[in-house]
Parts: structure tokens; C-alpha cells; sequence
């Protein structure tokens, strides 16, 4: 379920910029997680011990839910999960705390504050979403990856 499928990686490589790195069961605790979704890529913290910190959004109601803990199964959501190869500004404990400081916050907003923009500041400590900037910046280039990766998961 956790393994690295080549064609989704290099789809997300390719379109977004984001640089794919090993499956979850190599990574660090503190680790900056992504999981490909129907429209977007989904993102988390590694809190160890089976744990992820993640934005929950809009996955499964109307009203944006909040920054929450969850298991690896519950983040997945049966689809594949790897680590991002980012440069972090903090310690690993460091990260882990950041995420921690966050949970329970409900200020989800898809365009400023979505799960990618807490991992971003988790990690970097400033709010960013390489995902949004794509949108923004060429939103045919951010639905081209967005068909690639259905074709990718479909197959």
C-alpha cells in the first residue's frame, strides 16, 4: 500500500516542483509527508509512533475541519505515501513540536492556510503552497499534473 509507484512520483516531480523522496517507513520522525488525492496532494507531519499531524480541510463534510492527529491509515486514505526532500530550518523535535503547537487550530482556508501551508511552516516556518502557486501562476499546468496523476492512480 506504502510503495513508491515511479509514474505518480515523477507526475508530481514533474508538474509541481516537489521532490519525492523515500516511503514512510524510512522516514524521520518530523518528516514532511505528501499523499496524492484526486485534486491535489495531501500533506502531513510524521509525529512518530504511527502518528500524523494534517490540516483535515474539507475530507468528508462541508465545514473545514481542523489541524488534527491522526494514524498513517486515517492520513493515506488508501493512497500511497512518501516523504518530501525539503531543506528544513528546524530540528526534527523541532518540527514535531511546531506541528503539536498547531493542533486543534481552525482557520483552514483552501487559497492561505491549507495543509500544505501548516507543513511548510512546520518545517521552513513560513506558510507556503507550491500548490497554490501553480494554481496562481498557471492553472493549465496545474491541471494538466491534476489529470496525470487520475491517470496515474486509475492504472
Amino acid at each position: 500500500m506504502f510503495i513508491v509507484k515511479s509514474s505518480i512520483a515523477e507526475v508530481i516531480e514533474k508538474y509541481s516542483g516537489i521532490r519525492v523522496g523515500q516511503t514512510l517507513t524510512d522516514s524521520p520522525v518530523g518528516s514532511h509527508l505528501i499523499s496524492p488525492r484526486r485534486f491535489y496532494v495531501h500533506h502531513g507531519i510524521h509525529l512518530g509512533g504511527g502518528r500524523i499531524a494534517h490540516y483535515a480541510g474539507y475530507s468528508g463534510s462541508i465545514k473545514p475541519g481542523p489541524i488534527e492527529v491522526t494514524d498513517l491509515d486515517g492520513f493515506a486514505n488508501g493512497r500511497p505515501v512518501w516523504v518530501l526532500q525539503e531543506q528544513c530550518e528546524y530540528s526534527s523535535d523541532e518540527v514535531v513540536s511546531r506541528a503539536y503547537s498547531r493542533v486543534g487550530e481552525r482557520d483552514y482556508r483552501i487559497f492561505s492556510n491549507n495543509c500544505e501551508h501548516f507543513c511548510s511552516w512546520c518545517t521552513r516556518g513560513r506558510s507556503y503552497s507550491a500548490q497554490v502557486e501553480a494554481l496562481l501562476r498557471s492553472p493549465r499546468r496545474f491541471f494538466s499534473m491534476i489529470s496525470a496523476l487520475q491517470l496515474c492512480l486509475v492504472a
